[in-house]
């Protein structure tokens, strides 16, 4: 991996509270059900899983000098990711509570935490202008800051020649914010990757069907790859004209939380590396259904996940 220069993913690093009841959830009541703790964050993910297919990552963000700050650096070092941690000693690391239903789909209350103090000033663009790729999030355009940092880092990056790839992050915070908002913020980005999923581009674009839904969007993004992930349907790219359907693993949902983060991860580890979008593509399909039916955004590796990976010549370590 010597001459690869690595992927480096800009934005929040949090600690996951992921809970999934047994019953229904009643006011005042009692229940009981699964809870985990786990490093999380949208960015972070995508760059764990970029390094679990063996393409060299980092992290720009800013976490609470606080015990959940330092276990998820730890986490994201354990991975292989290379930190680049500004540590805020005034505002705590961002907690996400992610409730499960028992259909594996997730909600998310996020605190906005450290992960939305980052500055201009404090982007470590060194590390930029050394990497090859840039990711990042909508999550660091929501609110400003960390707005700021985020379009300082993106300048960077497109003054020393790296590809750019975005996630719109929420559908939600899409339509608070006003989808001709979210366009004027995104559109001067240059971007060479977009990854929505279909509620964001839904969202993004007022059409209902995926495949209108991608036709706007690389309107909007005319030189961007357009990866529209489907869930249980798979996901559509958009490569130049070419388009590429992915049908969906079998695998049974426990919990949706990561899994495009994973998808896009494992997809960018894959692709900067062979230029192959369809092989690419097909990886990360087997990388987000076994995340889905597993708890949490970053389950440890296993046999079957290894398995899958070796297929895509992956030799992981046992």
């Amino acid at each position: 991996m010597a001459d690869l220069k690595p992927l480096v993913a800009l934005g929040d690093l949090t600690w996951d509270v992921l809970a999934k009841p047994n019953t229904l959830l009643l006011p005042g009541g009692d229940t009981t059900g699964r809870v985990l703790l786990m490093g999380g964050g949208s960015a972070a993910n995508v760059a764990v899983w970029a390094a679990r297919v063996g393409y060299p990552a980092g992290f720009i963000g800013e976490v609470g000098r606080d015990r959940f700050g330092e276990f998820a650096v730890q986490e994201l070092a354990a991975e292989g990711v290379e930190p680049h941690i500004i540590w805020n000693g005034s505002t705590p690391t961002g907690v996400i509570l992610v409730l499960i239903d028992a259909a594996g789909q997730r909600s998310m209350l996020t605190s906005q935490g450290a992960d939305f103090d980052l500055r201009p000033e404090e982007v470590p663009l060194e590390v930029i202008q050394q990497a090859g790729h840039l990711h990042v999030t909508a999550w660091s355009l929501f609110t400003d800051p960390p707005r700021q940092a985020a379009l300082k880092a993106v300048q960077v990056a497109r003054e020393a020649g790296l590809t750019i790839s975005f996630d719109p992050a929420s559908f939600q915070m899409i339509r608070e914010i006003g989808r001709e908002e979210f366009r004027r913020m995104t559109r001067d980005l240059s971007l060479d990757f977009v990854f929505p999923n279909l509620d964001e581009g839904q969202a993004l674009t007022g059409a209902r069907e995926p495949k209108d839904v991608l036709e706007i969007l690389q309107k909007l993004y005319p030189e961007a790859m357009i990866l529209l992930k489907l869930a249980a349907d798979g996901a559509l790219i958009l490569d130049r004209g070419r388009l590429i359907e992915l049908e969906a693993t079998r695998d049974q949902p426990v919990d949706a939380t990561g899994a495009g983060d994973s998808f896009g991860g494992a997809f960018l580890g894959h692709y900067l590396r062979s230029q192959d979008a369809l092989a690419a593509g097909q990886l990360a399909v087997q990388v987000a259904g076994w995340v889905i039916g597993r708890f949490g955004a970053r389950p440890p590796m296993d046999a079957e996940i290894r398995q899958r990976l070796e297929r895509f010549g992956y030799a992981l370590q046992k």
